[in-house]
């Protein structure tokens, strides 16, 4: 018996929405609109003289320090693995993200509010076939204590370690299949974090300029300083999860395979893909099925914060 067709996905309509980067502090306005069949995630750079196309893939990643970076052509775009993960977590293949300023809103820290954008906007079946990157054989990549491993699999799952030697931050552990609604219920929601010592020296160099209790947690080194607390008691090793999700999707295709990620980052998640789409071999695209009428999306997913349905 023939599997069932999966279809592209994009968006209903545009969206946008405008906000502050977490690096720049700079104020940003980032549009969210459909996009064709097999054209992919692309960012675009309105601000420039000639607007300038970004792809979210691994080729075009320049910087990995404090966030991932796209660039091409000298112009580069920063923090843009909340929104990818968003994006490819709802089962968004093709959206063009028009963005006029230098780095991605940070928002409220987490992917939550894309995912709500998304939402506004709504989806649309397209009329390709899905394609996937299947992981076909095992690749690893490591940093001293820090390691990152694809294995094969019929799924996408990230099993996640994070340990910072810190009393709140300890051998926190999660292992997750990564659906819309496990992305939505379980990753969505975390936010990015730092040490208020990392943050005041960041501040005095000129970066997380936007940052403040609004769109981060914030540790000192007893205490959360955000007065509402944790959304999830490991909000931490969650967000490291996030990132993987967006990371992950700059593959081109949604990854099918499982990660294993011990203390991991922007760096070694983008070397782990880089090395995949290398390594001969380890991973193959595959279309998932034949053409049929595209159609809309059902509403299914629940968004916690908010109680917000997928449409």
């Amino acid at each position: 018996m023939s599997q069932p067709t999966i279809l592209q996905k994009t968006l209903r309509m545009k969206t946008a929405v405008d906000g502050v980067g977490l690096h720049s502090g700079k104020r940003v306005r980032l549009k969210l609109m459909p996009a064709p069949s097999d054209s992919g995630l692309v960012f675009v750079r309105t601000d420039q003289n000639r607007p300038v196309e970004i792809p979210a893939r691994a080729e075009h990643v320049v910087d990995t320090r404090l966030s991932t970076t796209l660039g091409r052509d000298g112009v580069s775009l920063a923090t843009v693995e909340h929104l990818v993960a968003a994006l490819v977590g709802l089962g968004v293949d093709n959206a063009r993200i028009e963005v006029d300023g230098p780095e991605v809103p940070i928002l409220d820290g987490s992917a939550a509010p894309f995912v709500r954008l998304v939402l506004d906007a709504g989806l649309r079946e397209q009329k390709a076939p899905r394609k996937v990157a299947v992981v076909k054989k095992t690749v690893t990549v490591q940093d001293g204590d820090k390691t990152a491993r694809l294995s094969p699999a019929s799924h996408l799952s990230i099993h996640c370690a994070v340990d910072f030697r810190h009393p709140l931050i300890t051998d926190q552990r999660l292992s997750l299949e990564v659906t819309p609604r496990s992305f939505v219920r379980e990753l969505a929601t975390a936010r990015t974090f730092g040490f208020k010592r990392e943050v005041e020296y960041l501040q005095s160099r000129g970066f997380a300029l936007g940052g403040s209790l609004e769109n981060a947690i914030v540790v000192d080194d007893f205490h959360i300083l955000n007065p509402d607390g944790l959304r999830f008691p490991d909000e931490f090793v969650r967000h490291k999860m996030l990132d993987a999700v967006g990371d992950l999707a700059l593959a081109g295709h949604p990854v099918v395979g499982a990660m294993h990620a011990t203390k991991t980052g922007h760096a070694l998640n983008h070397r782990l893909v880089t090395k995949l789409l290398a390594e001969p071999g380890a991973v193959e695209i595959v279309s998932l099925g034949d053409v049929r009428e595209a159609k809309p999306v059902p509403a299914t997913v629940e968004l916690p914060m908010g109680g917000l349905e997928l449409a």
